[in-house]
């Protein structure tokens, strides 16, 4: 715990002084999977709703039990009819007493009452089963919330690595036309290089350059959008990842396209158990209510100087004969509802149906361009070191040597790019399906 407390510390305030900032974090996914998970108000808006769902499960509850309470009060009073009643719960009447002109009676009363549903035409049963449902669906929609948010961490974290993996194409580049400038310097000073070929390499180095800026900023806001997911401050501005944390090999295909398991399905399912119990609970109002109660209660007057108690208990029933309609008004509402979530259950598992064909097939197509990036990359690697030994000797021309170089550079990144597409596919797969997006 100790150690959580200070990697969240950490991970949460980039300290700086002076306009000196610190030393970034190193994320690893998992670090950062973690901190998605504890901080981003997703997660807590989700936690949220399933606090409220238990909170109103215990309220259902509470019909079922028996209602205890406490009544206490002091009267005084010349009413000919309240003080007959105090005089009478207190025991003090006698045939002396004046009815018309009983005088000042004061009354203490306390009273303790004690209720219990012993019949509810199903509703109390109803109710509970029905928070119960509410209570799953909503522990359903945050294990969804869960796999979203993992899935855009995911996303995240790859696009970090896809902008840094393009910075260190475009530098290779940059330092192959730095290396292709000198040597050409060199031979312009020797007579063997003409001016414009020199110059072709210099304008080259220059958009190589610009090339490398632009690369470093789209990296800079990959680590902004990193930040945004995990819910860190604005104050970070430099995320560092780890080199190798073994994350890559943990995203993997899934098993099954088995997608029945989907926590949105299943927290549709039940709403629709919760659907179902309300109208149980509207239905309920057609049939008798049997309510026992009990009290027991005792009456002090100091006029009288005397004091009592008393009890009574029994059974009522209630049993609406006719309210005008409203009974069956609310069943139909109810049924209205169930039948429109049904609907959208149905809907909901066709979209999800598509959704994971779209997400198995654009897996195919990241495969298939993964393997045509890696031949292209060997290709010009091997181009690439051919062309150079040409040029140094003076056997190749400046163009060629930069076209074959911006070649070098472009599959480089086309590679970097198809290998994280690839495993962001595979992401995007398992969380269609209904599983966490990295293998725990």
């Amino acid at each position: 715990m100790k150690q959580k407390i200070v990697r969240m510390i950490v991970g949460f305030c980039l300290l700086y002084a002076g306009g000196v900032g610190l030393q970034a974090e190193t994320w690893t996914l998992e670090s950062a999977i973690e901190a998605a998970l504890e901080n981003s108000p997703d997660a807590q808006v989700a936690q949220s709703r399933i606090d409220g769902a238990e909170a109103m499960l215990e309220e259902a509850r509470s019909y079922g039990m028996p209602q205890l309470s406490l009544i206490g009060s002091y009267t005084q009073t010349d009413s000919p009819m309240m003080a007959f009643g105090s005089i009478l719960g207190q025991r003090a009447f006698d045939f002396s007493l004046d009815f018309n002109n009983p005088g000042t009676v004061d009354n203490l009363n306390a009273t303790a009452a004690v209720g219990v549903n012993l019949y509810a035409g199903g509703q109390v049963a109803a109710g509970k089963r029905a928070a119960t449902a509410g209570v799953n669906a909503a522990m359903h929609e945050e294990e969804a919330t869960r796999q979203q948010l993992v899935a855009q961490t995911v996303k995240a974290y790859l696009d970090i690595r896809k902008a840094t993996e393009a910075v260190k194409a475009v530098e290779a580049g940059k330092k192959a036309y730095e290396a292709a400038v000198f040597n050409a310097r060199l031979r312009f000073e020797a007579g063997q290089v003409l001016k414009s070929d020199l110059l072709s390499l210099e304008v080259q180095l220059a958009q190589t350059k610009e090339q490398l800026a632009e690369a470093r900023h789209y990296k800079h806001l990959a680590e902004r959008g990193f930040a945004f997911v995990l819910g860190l401050p604005a104050t970070v501005t430099q995320v560092e990842l780890a080199e190798d944390d073994g994350a890559w090999d943990r995203i993997r295909e899934p098993d099954t396209l088995d997608y029945s398991a989907r926590p949105e399905l299943s927290a549709l399912r039940e709403r629709e158990k919760a659907a179902e119990e309300m109208r149980m609970i509207a239905s309920g109002g057609r049939k008798p209510k049997v309510v026992g109660f009990a009290s027991y209660q005792y009456d002090q007057g100091w006029e009288t100087d005397n004091g009592a108690d008393s009890w009574l208990a029994g059974v009522a029933v209630n049993l609406d004969l006719f309210n005008g309609g409203k009974t069956a008004s609310k069943v139909k509402q109810a049924e209205a509802s169930l039948a429109a979530l049904r609907q959208h259950l149905r809907k909901a598992e066709l979209g999800i149906g598509l959704e994971v064909e779209r997400a198995r097939l654009a897996v195919e197509l990241a495969k298939d361009r993964v393997a045509v990036t890696e031949l292209s990359l060997a290709q010009a690697e091997e181009s690439a070191s051919l062309s150079r030994s040409r040029f140094e000797a003076g056997a190749l021309l400046t163009a060629e040597l930069i076209g074959v170089e911006g070649r070098l550079m472009e599959a480089r990144m086309r590679r970097a790019v198809a290998l994280a597409d690839l495993k962001l596919a595979i992401a995007e797969l398992r969380r269609a399906v209904g599983i966490f997006p990295i293998q725990k």
